[in-house]
């Protein structure tokens, strides 16, 4: 493969990660459309096609999924194969369709793509480094690995428990947690649900029903945007969440005298009202909260 191409692939790759650093986590078509390379332009994400391929290289860049909003259907659905392994849908049901091609050369090159999944409507989040590790034509669709440790996966084979378990692991990790977390801020308005606090990287996305529990799915109403703080005692059960959002902080927490960041971070926090999205259908699910909340009580 061109030296240029992997050139560039390591360029855009490094420009997203100075991107996200500086706290840049959501990208629009213009944001991506900006990037540049040896003096010329070249966006990372074709605002019509799923499947970018710049001119010039001989395999695909990036990969696109489009936002599907609440009871929507999706007009591509991604699924998990019997090996644990996300599939990415083709261009199309013609294999040889070059965007198809693109991928697939990409594919037998070993080269890295991105993947940029919509967050909310013309709102992206880069996930990347991911890896094409296999082609499945007679069900039109791709095997996408998003860590080295998924490329090893034997593709097409059912998986026994604990290797499927960690497959899974790492895409909740690598894909639906930075979308989740993304999904969750926008809709706080970039605020700690119990404290306000605005500052994003201070913020977390934090589940009210964990992973493995059959409601503990990556969706807005099974989150909450706090503070690494509310979010480190709410999962340790020091505070709790009413169905009817009003804070209540653990007993035996109100009674002890420690300092400040106790006594203003904690304890001034009992009795306080959440902030919520304003759009209904992204608002905390109140049997999600009284489910934790139980568990917040037997805590007690």
């Amino acid at each position: 493969m061109d030296d240029f191409e992997r050139r560039l692939r390591e360029a855009a790759l490094g420009w997203l990660e100075n991107r996200r650093s500086s706290g840049h986590e959501l990208l629009g078509y213009d944001d991506l459309a900006a990037f540049t390379f040896e003096g010329s332009r070249v966006p990372l994400m074709d605002r019509q096609r799923g499947i970018r391929k710049p001119a010039g290289l001989d395999a695909a860049l990036s990969i696109r999924t489009t936002y599907t909003g609440p009871g929507q259907t999706p007009p591509y659905e991604d699924v998990q194969g019997p090996d644990g392994l996300l599939r990415y849908k083709y261009r199309g049901d013609d294999a040889m369709h070059p965007e198809n091609v693109a991928l697939r050369n990409a594919w037998k090159s070993g080269l890295p793509l991105i993947w940029f999944v919509a967050a909310t409507p013309g709102a992206y989040v880069p996930v990347y480094p991911i890896w094409i590790v296999g082609d499945e034509p007679e069900r039109l669709q791709f095997v996408v690995a998003f860590d080295v440790a998924q490329k090893l996966v034997t593709v097409g084979t059912e998986s026994d428990e604990a290797q499927r378990r960690y497959v899974e692991t790492l895409t909740r990790q690598r894909l639906h947690q930075p979308v989740f977390r993304a999904q969750v801020l926008l809709a706080y308005d970039q605020r700690c649900a119990m404290c306000r606090l605005r500052h994003a990287s201070l913020l977390d996305a934090a589940h009210i029903l964990p992973d493995g529990h059959p409601l503990g799915t990556p969706v807005v109403p099974n989150g909450l945007s706090l503070c690494k703080i509310h979010h480190a005692a709410f999962d340790d059960d020091l505070i709790g969440i009413r169905p009817d959002l009003v804070v209540e902080v653990r007993g035996d927490i109100r009674s002890e005298s420690d300092g400040p960041m106790l006594l203003h971070g904690l304890q001034e926090m009992h009795g306080t009202i959440i902030h919520t999205p304003s759009a209904r259908q992204a608002k905390p699910d109140a049997m999600r909260l009284e489910e934790r909340y139980d568990k917040f009580r037997r805590a007690s």
